[in-house]
């Protein structure tokens, strides 16, 4: 078919709307959690855990708190959590045929065959003492995982993995940042039937294409979980962004009202840079890997939304113990308007009272202090 021809404008708006971060604000965490797909667990939280600011940009205050989705999760009904991605349960059928079939790595095949009885302990410790953390298993493995990175000899964590992958054990909840294991069947519905493999991968590809709304044919393949959509909507051409597309053909001609967000480092909006620099025209790296000294933006910048622009980024830190959200600096792309800097005013008063702490900022005083 001819593809659609978009001007970028219309393109940045579509990939806002796609992820709900459009004025029109959802009012329903598990849907939130549907549309999106999943919600990624991160450890790191300078200012909160990622998946509370993926949630809070786009359900505000009023309507989400701090933990809830976690909640959520460890009561057991509505979410699962599979590979740090939190999803809805009734996706569950689009990864039970995935978890019947052999490891997909030679390796990993023949680490749980030289180990059948480690993973035999470990089911029947869960069976009589579940759930558990992974600290209380004994690691009783004959072969230790090898890895050149720092999963190297952390058996008993592979091992719940590879069950995991498996469909056999299953989160039953997070205390603090680690999580709680059980066998599969007390957590997953039983009525949910496997979709076969290559219908699931379909069914995927479409959800996310209207997650994102708008995606690069040339995605590459990201860690976690992929941005790839296939053959899922319809071609289209963006004047002004180089390549082939794909849209969600239900995103085309709707209206478009924005508003301002603060986004975390590893929102879906920007997860793929090379389509945040080509719809968005923005310069963005996370960058706590980063020595100080070469940091640009900070430890943990959170990018801006205006409208249907990416216009800046805050470097915040939460201070609990001193009760005090510290405003660094507040990276402007370009100078800000006044009706921008109004808009990320809001925004930093409506986090630091989400987060119950008292908004402040570094040798600086006054609308926007620390600007940068």
């Amino acid at each position: 078919m001819t593809p659609h021809r978009l001007t970028i404008t219309e393109a940045r708006r579509i990939a806002v709307r796609a992820q709900l971060l459009s004025g029109e604000r959802p009012d329903d965490l598990l849907e939130v959690v549907r549309h999106l797909t999943f919600v990624q667990i991160e450890p790191t939280a300078p200012i909160a855990p990622t998946a509370d600011l993926v949630l809070w940009s786009r359900l505000g205050s009023d309507v989400y708190q701090e933990g809830d989705l976690l909640d959520e999760l460890e009561r057991g009904d509505t979410l699962f959590e599979l590979s740090l991605l939190v999803r809805p349960m009734e996706d569950l059928a689009l990864f039970r045929a995935a978890m019947a079939e052999p490891a997909q790595h030679e390796s990993t095949r023949q680490w749980l065959q030289d180990n059948r009885e480690f993973r035999e302990d470990i089911v029947s410790r869960l069976e009589l003492d579940g759930p558990l953390m992974a600290s209380e298993i004994a690691d009783t493995s004959i072969v230790p995982w090898t890895s050149s990175g720092w999963n190297a000899n952390r058996n008993v964590m592979m091992m719940l993995e590879c069950l995991a992958a498996r469909g056999e054990v299953a989160v039953a909840g997070r205390p603090g940042r680690d999580r709680l294991w059980d066998l599969a069947g007390r957590r997953y519905h039983s009525d949910i039937p496997a979709l076969p493999v290559e219908e699931a991968l379909a069914v995927r590809a479409d959800r996310r294409l209207r997650a994102l709304g708008i995606v690069r044919n040339a995605t590459p393949e990201l860690p976690i979980e992929s941005v790839r959509v296939g053959d899922a909507g319809e071609p289209a051409v963006i004047d002004g962004a180089p390549g082939e597309w794909r849209v969600d053909p239900a995103a085309l001609g709707r209206s478009f009202g924005g508003r301002t967000a603060l986004l975390s480092p590893f929102d879906a909006l920007i997860r793929d840079r090379k389509r945040m620099a080509a719809l968005f025209g923005f310069d963005y790296a996370l960058e706590m890997y980063k020595p100080a000294a070469k940091r640009r933006w900070g430890y943990y910048a959170l990018p801006i939304l205006h409208g249907d622009r990416l216009v800046g980024k805050v470097d915040a830190t939460a201070d609990r113990a001193a009760g005090r959200l510290v405003v660094h600096a507040v990276h402007e792309d370009e100078g800000f308007t006044r009706e921008v800097a109004d808009g990320v005013e809001r925004e930093l008063d409506a986090l630091a009272r989400w987060l119950r702490l008292t908004r402040s900022s570094e040798g600086h005083s006054g609308p926007l202090a620390g600007r940068a």
